[in-house]
């Protein structure tokens, strides 16, 4: 009896995952519909540009203290930094390059919701991140907001991939 009752609480825990995953893939793949269709409103609905911009000027003021030459310069030039990635990173095009760089083509047909819904893993701070493969690194960290849309807040990914160039 105990290992029927173990057995029917792992398979209503997985279900709660698997719901909060669909729940985020609705609006991950609204996402992904934005980037490919450079939709800049649907883009920025589904984007938190705060938390995303504060963690792309984390990474890059972490990869400028690597050097100590520029330890000095990037303190100085974080707020700017900062600002740099908001406006010119955080865009739709910047992260079809991104898709594209992992095979992703505008040619590519879009995944549903169900099936973006197995690529994303639930993270224990509540978050879901997306992955290339089902055992893979995350590339993209998605927080639920206070209004329930699931947005980008995170970039795990390599920062030279956000190439603006082109």
């Amino acid at each position: 009896m105990r290992a029927l009752m173990i057995g029917v609480l792992a398979l209503a825990l997985s279900a709660c995952a698997s719901v909060k995953n669909l729940g985020a893939a609705n609006d991950v793949h609204a996402l992904l519909i934005a980037i490919r269709d450079n939709d800049q409103a649907s883009f920025d609905a589904h984007v938190d540009r705060a938390a995303l911009k504060r963690e792309i000027q984390t990474r890059m003021a972490a990869e400028a203290r690597r050097d100590q030459r520029l330890e000095g310069l990037a303190a100085l030039l974080a707020p700017a930094l900062a600002e740099l990635a908001g406006e010119t990173l955080i865009q739709p095009a910047v992260f079809r390059r991104v898709a594209e760089h992992y095979g992703y083509t505008s040619e590519t047909r879009i995944p549903g919701p169900l099936a973006i819904s197995q690529a994303l893993r639930s993270m224990p701070d509540g978050r879901v991140c997306a992955t290339r493969a089902k055992d893979g690194p995350c590339l993209l960290v998605f927080t639920k907001g206070p209004d329930g849309v699931w947005r980008l807040s995170g970039f795990e990914g390599q920062l030279s991939e956000l190439d603006v160039g082109r």
